[in-house]
């Protein structure tokens, strides 16, 4: 289990030099849209939580629909963020060429960042975070997901953040992680509610 310490603390380590966290091919996404919310969400996570178990068994620790998607009436890229908790994350072949068998495509590697992998499903299209059991970012999704499900002057801001965040970086021609740091700092301003709010933190 994380430390609370670690929870709370955003990890930004840098890439190490000569490497980079895509996969030879892949890359941050030139042209994105943000929609309104789709009832259609939920069903698609359970489409691909089922996909995924039943390519790892019990080797998928846990499965869980997180992001904008996983929030009712949150517009959001139409994919579904899922975070995946494995034994270790570094040891790929004992996940990997499962996932593949059933759709899935790694293309994000990072080791530096609690074993953070990527894989890509198109249909449904899906992003699938890989973590270990002991990583505080899915502790982090899960606060936030829950927040914003429950606070709806926090579903709002956040809604009308990405909205706002989106026409600017597609007017500008900016990729999917230019539009992600503008939604930054508002997305701190919650999380930091959040962490009061479940005593985390104190102030």
């Amino acid at each position: 289990m994380p430390s609370i310490k670690d929870i709370v603390t955003f990890h930004e380590p840098p890439v190490p030099a000569g490497q980079s966290p895509y996969v030879s091919g892949a890359g941050p996404s030139q042209h994105f849209e943000i929609v309104d919310a789709q009832e259609v969400w939920p069903e698609l996570f359970h489409v691909l939580a089922e996909r995924v178990r039943g390519a790892l068994g019990w080797r998928a620790l846990e499965i869980e629909h997180v992001g904008s998607t996983a929030v009712r009436g949150l517009p959001a890229k139409a994919i579904i963020d899922v975070d995946l908790i494995v034994a270790d994350p570094n040891d790929e072949p004992s996940y990997v060429p499962a996932l593949e068998d059933v759709g899935f495509e790694l293309r994000v590697r990072e080791p530096w960042w609690f074993g953070h992998r990527v894989l890509r499903h198109v249909d449904p299209a899906c992003h699938l975070h890989v973590f270990g059991y002991d990583s505080p970012e899915v502790v982090k999704h899960r606060i936030f997901r829950d927040w914003l499900r429950a606070n709806p002057s926090d579903h709002d801001l956040y809604a009308d953040t990405k909205r706002e965040a989106a026409a600017k970086a597609q007017s500008t021609g900016e990729h999917s992680m230019q539009y992600n740091a503008r939604k930054e700092k508002v997305i701190r301003e919650i999380y930091h509610r959040a962490f009061v709010a479940t005593g985390l933190t104190k102030t």
